[in-house]
């Protein structure tokens, strides 16, 4: 990847400290170089000796917190957010405070809940919590109370926009907890082990069935007897079996929000294969939380950047008179349509993966459509009744 980002441009807008702005802008750069999260991959990428730039590392963490940054990149009109736990593997990790088992009950690690709002067929993170099998005995919580915790400090920004999560949050007392703080969502149903029981007005249960290139659609339904929702079934023909999404709001209009989602859990496999989040290596909790978070910051970056090198290295022109859809056109592109490879590869592969030439003007162009588009999610326009 040719240097042409300057990460410390973007890093300014989120860090009030000028020098902890230079500070992530650099380390934000060596991650990207390094594609890792290690820190002794990424002291290497940086200026001056590997030992010095692990020290500087290790300031930062200790002055800055890019936890509560990550939350100024919530997008103020995303349709929906997004919440998925990811499994992060640490498996030579046996004396690591917070390293667990995940859930085959042999392998080291531990979960990340990272939430997050669409863009461009993938998602921006605006915010994050981990937590394990052994954190939750030490702390004497549960995986709940973390899910809680995540949603808690996203729940006076969601507004009407829904959450949308996948099987394993469909429990009752996350449903009662969101009808309690009266919050949107849209949650696929877990019918692997121990299905819920639904239930009409009437008290009489209600079975889910459904055939092959079917979609059934439940109105006003109790979820265990207790919480009232919409249930929509589709199975398409080739899959081996149907899926259930429950929520509260109009049930097709459910199911397409969750199939919008389904295609953003692209991101989240980035972030492994292209920036190295299983890598990460740190002791101590925070350190880890405030480095993924760190990471998620520099992974919004060259997503930016490399969706601009995209559609300039990929996008079509549009000949006068062409009639082309407006799904097939490129987002903020009005003269460019997708081309083949345009679909094929994701701007963050792109900007990491292949081998590209650009002019010096298109590469300042580049960064500063990028550049621009970032200070949009940091300071969005606040209307004004006045």
């Amino acid at each position: 990847m040719d240097k042409f980002i300057n990460n410390q441009e973007f890093m300014v807008e989120l860090f009030d400290d000028d020098e902890v702005a230079e500070r992530a802008g650099e380390i934000g750069a060596a991650i990207l170089e390094a594609r890792s999260l290690r820190l002794t991959d990424i002291a290497v990428k940086m200026a001056g000796e590997s030992a010095a730039g692990y020290k500087r590392i290790q300031r930062f963490l200790g002055k800055a917190d890019p936890r509560t940054a990550l939350w100024r990149l919530f997008q103020e009109d995303a349709e929906f957010v997004i919440g998925d736990p990811t499994e992060i593997e640490r498996p030579h990790a046996w004396k690591t405070n917070y390293v667990g088992t995940l859930k085959d009950g042999k392998t080291k690690g531990f979960w990340a809940l990272i939430l997050a709002t669409p863009y461009r067929g993938r998602a921006i993170p605006c915010g994050m919590v981990t937590y394990s099998s052994k954190t939750i005995a030490q702390g004497l919580d549960s995986r709940n109370l973390n899910h809680f915790r995540a949603f808690d400090g996203l729940k006076d920004m969601l507004g009407r926009r829904p959450l949308v999560l996948d099987r394993e949050f469909s429990y009752l007392e996350l449903m009662l907890n969101f009808f309690e703080e009266q919050i949107n969502w849209v949650i696929r149903l877990n019918l692997r082990s121990n299905p819920p029981k639904f239930y009409d007005d009437d008290g009489k249960e209600v079975a889910l069935t459904i055939s092959p290139g079917k979609t059934v659609v439940l109105r006003h339904v109790w979820y265990m007897g207790k919480v009232c929702m919409n249930v929509v079934g589709t199975w398409k023909i080739g899959l081996s079996e149907p899926m259930w999404v429950m929520t509260n709001l109009e049930a097709k209009r459910g199911l397409q929000i969750y199939f919008a989602r389904m295609k953003i859990e692209e991101t989240y496999r980035d972030l492994k294969s292209l920036l190295g989040l299983n890598k990460l290596m740190n002791k101590q909790q925070v350190y880890m939380e405030k480095m993924v978070a760190l990471l998620l910051l520099t992974f919004t970056i060259g997503l930016l950047v490399g969706e601009e090198l995209r559609d300039l290295l990929y996008g079509e022109p549009i000949v006068d008179n062409e009639q082309v859809e407006d799904k097939e056109r490129i987002p903020g592109s009005p003269s460019l349509k997708k081309g083949k490879k345009w679909r094929r590869y994701s701007g963050l592969f792109i900007l990491l993966k292949q081998k590209w030439t650009l002019s010096d003007n298109q590469k300042t162009a580049i960064c500063e459509a990028a550049l621009a588009t970032f200070r949009n999610l940091v300071h969005p326009h606040v209307r004004s009744f006045v």
